[in-house]
């Protein structure tokens, strides 16, 4: 996600780092050179324009918009709402680091280890990348039976999932145990029970695009639109023609770009959701409830955060 200073209006104008813009710069190239080449070749007579009214595109280009207001709304819906889902996460770990401190020590210590895996865990499932559980020790709670720990989560169809199970049925051992509470067992398995809500929110957004028709229909539209624009531009502005078609070309492919970032929200572009900055926020706290080192807070990268 991009981090920027808005302070200054100027270094705003001219940003690269971060931006759509090199996205869409070989588009831009190609109806530039289109431009420029038609505008010779008109003005020296080799060719002519040909006839296409200017209230054509027009209209093709108010369609379009209205499509693309859509779209775009729809995407950053998507963005949004996963956004939202990741705040409620680090707020039910926030619940679950002060409501635990009933739990003897060591158990506690287990339990927020196990969230701060789920968050890795999470995130990795939705980059659709290999289960790194990272440094941790070991997740098992060494006050209960021996073969209780998390093991083998690359192997695992849903390691998240598998986690959030071993934290309740060491919740429900403990429980039968007497050595927990009703009342606590059902605050601290609420926060569990939201904990898997938030991973099937999320699974939906990432499983569940918008329609790829939709989404093809209206990419070819906005290409098609972008190399009628010269034709329809030269006969009225003549030498300024590549300068126009390229920044009305521009808002048309940008958007259309940062629709496609914004759609999957959970990626690693730069404007999708910095999972890795949150991931560590989660670590970093519970870590610091539990009196532990603290890893270093992941700094912005040119602007960036991962």
């Amino acid at each position: 996600m991009i981090i920027r200073d808005r302070s200054n209006p100027f270094l705003l104008l001219f940003a690269w780092q971060g931006t759509i813009l090199p996205a869409v710069l070989p588009a831009l190239a190609v109806i530039f050179v289109l431009s420029l080449l038609l505008d010779q070749l008109s003005a020296q007579g080799i060719i002519q324009r040909p006839g296409l009214p200017a209230a054509s595109i027009s209209i093709f280009g108010l369609i379009l918009s209205i499509f693309m207001v859509f779209r775009n709304s729809a995407c950053h819906e998507r963005w949004w709402e996963g956004r939202k889902l990741w705040g409620a996460l680090i707020a039910n770990a926030r619940h679950l680091a002060r409501d635990s401190h009933l739990l003897p020590a060591a158990a506690r210590e287990c339990l927020l280890y196990q969230v701060i895996l789920f968050t890795r865990l999470l995130r990795d499932r939705l980059r659709y990348q290999t289960a790194h559980p990272g440094r941790l020790p070991e997740y098992a709670d060494p006050e209960l039976p021996a073969g209780t720990s998390v093991t083998d989560l690359d192997k695992r169809l849903n390691p998240p999932q598998h986690v959030l199970e071993h934290i309740q049925k060491n919740l429900v051992r403990r429980l039968e145990q007497s050595q927990l509470s009703d009342i606590l067992y059902m605050t601290l398995n609420r926060h569990l029970v939201e904990l898997g809500n938030i991973q099937a929110g999320c699974d939906r957004i990432a499983s569940t695009p918008l329609p790829f028709s939709y989404s093809v229909l209206l990419h070819r539209s906005v290409y098609a639109f972008c190399l009628i624009l010269p034709f329809v531009l030269e006969g009225s502005t003549g030498f300024w023609t590549p300068f126009l078609a390229c920044l009305i070309a521009y808002m048309f492919l940008g958007l259309d770009a940062l629709g496609s970032q914004l759609e999957e929200p959970f990626g690693t572009d730069a404007n999708d959701l910095p999972l890795d900055f949150i991931v560590r926020l989660v670590e970093r706290e519970l870590l610091d409830s539990l009196g532990k080192p603290l890893p270093p807070a992941i700094p912005v990268h040119n602007s960036q955060l991962p």
